[in-house]
């Protein structure tokens, strides 16, 4: 049976074919569109702010069980976007390496760093043939004491880097297209702009009008750097200033 030019070579994570790709590391990035969900990242003049979808794919599930935001410290938070099982136990590992980091140095690891130390377990999925990448994208918010606000991402090649604002999973492409459209060289947004800068986002390429229930909202702010997730009365707020602007 032929399987066309890439016959052989998606078998192992390690071999490369002879165009000189790494077919496994592929899926594993079509995996994180499998969900169907959308993650959207702003960062603002004094504050960051990641947005998702929320499903529930079952109605006998609890919906306060259902999360993407997850807190890695009291001041670093993240959006996984991808397969869940993946996404668990990258936060796990992340929550790992920041407590050791803590443990070791007495301070707080900072959100570049924590970023770097998980492109690079990703990046070493890559190369051993015992262990898959993962099927998930992290994107990581929090306030640096020196560079302010941060919004990074890493994804399962190995690759991280900060962004004014980025988006992952299913609609990424029409996300950042509509991003590119809206985020000035400065990053000058207060931080209700970069709310509904956010939502307003997920709710275009999504084609839809979220409720309250149908969203998460995870922020950082420099007056109150700690990460938290919006009770749904505030993204209520943010939901209606939305529609009254439309």
């Amino acid at each position: 049976m032929s399987r066309g030019s890439s016959a052989g070579f998606d078998r192992l994570i390690t071999i490369f074919s002879p165009e000189g790709r790494l077919y496994q590391v592929e899926y594993a990035f079509k995996a994180i569109n499998q969900g169907g969900f959308t993650s959207v990242g702003v960062r603002g003049k004094d504050s960051v702010v990641v947005v998702t979808q929320r499903k529930v794919p079952d109605k006998l599930l609890d919906p306060a069980t259902m999360t993407h935001l997850f807190k890695i410290t009291s001041n670093i938070g993240c959006v996984m976007t991808g397969m869940s099982p993946d996404s668990k136990s990258q936060v796990q590992r992340a929550r790992y390496e920041a407590s050791n980091w803590k443990y070791k140095y007495g301070y707080e690891i900072p959100i570049d760093v924590l970023c770097r130390r998980i492109a690079d377990i990703n990046q070493i999925y890559t190369q051993n043939a015992e262990m898959r990448p993962l099927g998930c994208s992290m994107m990581l918010i929090g306030i640096d004491h020196e560079n302010g606000p941060q919004l990074l991402k890493t994804d399962p090649a190995g690759y991280y880097s900060g962004y004014k604002a980025i988006s992952a999973g299913a609609k990424q492409l029409e996300a950042n297209n509509f991003l590119e459209k809206k985020v000035k060289k400065d990053c000058n947004l207060t931080f209700v702009e970069t709310v509904d800068l956010a939502i307003s986002c997920l709710s275009t390429v999504m084609s839809a009008d979220f409720k309250s229930t149908e969203i998460e909202v995870g922020v950082v702010t420099v007056d109150n750097p700690e990460f938290r997730v919006l009770a749904e009365s505030d993204i209520d707020v943010h939901l209606t200033r939305i529609a009254e602007k439309d």
